[in-house]
């Protein structure tokens, strides 16, 4: 179970009692366990803010600061060549991974340009989104020949956050009243994904977002972004916007749609965006966790009864990502599938 103490399994027979006061900001939380801080604190820690917020920044993380200074500095390297050099690794219909732009997804909403690839590859995932379809297809990572060192610094970096989601999930469930592994099964065959974000200057930041507001489908986000900042958390106790103050050395963890699914909404995936800046640009790298394509999403049983019922009806998740990447593809072509689409009526 990694670093997480497995004799606190078994003193945890209940969901912990979360404080629901709100704070100014997210919350910021050690990861680090001392003598005057215990397992119990950190995972009741991880609770309130996961229900309080959907969001969290986190220090004393494990990736290694260098290795997180190193990853910026790669993504600013590949983003500064040509237009010419970048798009000959351009995404498409059939190869999800690799550069994009918001011109070629079509998605004029968002100012930034993206690259993308997968921690295990190759990936499996459904064909299709269509229910009797049971064919299977490969993703697989395209690697651009410059800057030469990209590749090798992308793939040491994605290691250590992989270690690090393992980690946060594991202190999720316990949040949860769940043993510490109840969650890493469903990851054996991860599709977990990194993204190097871009977000040029604009010219006219009042009438453009970086990333317009939206929900992570993921189990789990894990963030690294710069000190431009830009980030904006919608707030769940009045719907304010609430930016998320860069902290050196921290990384920046959200809730997915798939944790609010499995959890049964005791927590939610909250709505969040990035505004662009008129004179800086900014860098940002989120990993998004997600489970192996075969895993069927659902209420965990252990948080239904008769008086908090299932909310949400089974459903495939490597469908689901595949309706989701069409749909980010072709953004006025395709529904946009979200969990909402799978919610049980009262």
């Amino acid at each position: 179970m990694g670093e997480v103490d497995s004799a606190f399994i078994q003193a945890t027979g209940h969901r912990p009692k979360l404080d629901t006061t709100e704070v100014e900001g997210i919350p910021l939380i050690d990861l680090s366990i001392s003598d005057t801080r215990d397992i119990k604190e950190l995972v009741s820690e991880i609770g309130n803010a996961c229900q309080r917020w959907g969001f969290f920044q986190v220090i004393n993380h494990g990736v290694p600061l260098e290795l997180c200074a190193r990853i910026k500095k790669a993504a600013k390297t590949f983003f500064d060549q040509t237009m010419e050099e970048k798009r000959k690794v351009k995404r498409d219909e059939v190869n999800a991974m690799g550069y994009h732009d918001s011109e070629h997804t079509k998605n004029v909403r968002d100012w930034k340009e993206v690259f993308d690839f997968l921690l295990k590859d190759p990936s499996f995932v459904a064909a299709s989104p269509e229910p009797e379809d049971k064919e299977i297809r490969t993703l697989t990572n395209q690697w651009p020949e410059n800057p030469p060192e990209f590749r090798n610094v992308c793939q040491e970096y994605a290691r250590e956050v992989e270690k690090l989601g393992y980690k946060l999930l594991e202190l999720i469930s316990l949040s949860l009243g769940l043993p510490a592994n109840q969650l890493t099964g469903c990851f054996k065959d991860h599709i977990t994904m990194l993204r190097l974000n871009y977000y040029p200057p604009c010219t006219c930041p009042d009438l453009a977002l970086g990333v317009g507001r939206h929900k992570d489908a993921s189990a789990i986000t894990i963030l690294a972004q710069d000190d431009v900042g830009g980030l904006q958390v919608k707030r769940k106790s009045d719907g304010d916007w609430i930016p998320v103050k860069p902290i050196p050395n921290a990384l920046i963890i959200n809730v997915g749609d798939t944790v609010q699914v499995w959890s049964n909404e005791f927590y939610e995936s909250v709505e969040h965006r990035v505004v662009v800046n008129s004179e800086r640009e900014r860098f940002s790298v989120p990993v998004f966790f997600f489970p192996s394509h075969y895993v069927m999403v659902k209420p965990l049983e252990e948080l239904v009864n008769e008086q908090n019922p299932a909310k949400y009806k089974e459903y495939n998740f490597g469908k689901f990502f595949v309706a989701r990447n069409r749909s980010d593809y072709k953004k006025l072509e395709v529904e946009n599938i979200q969990i909402h689409n799978f919610k049980i009526s009262d």
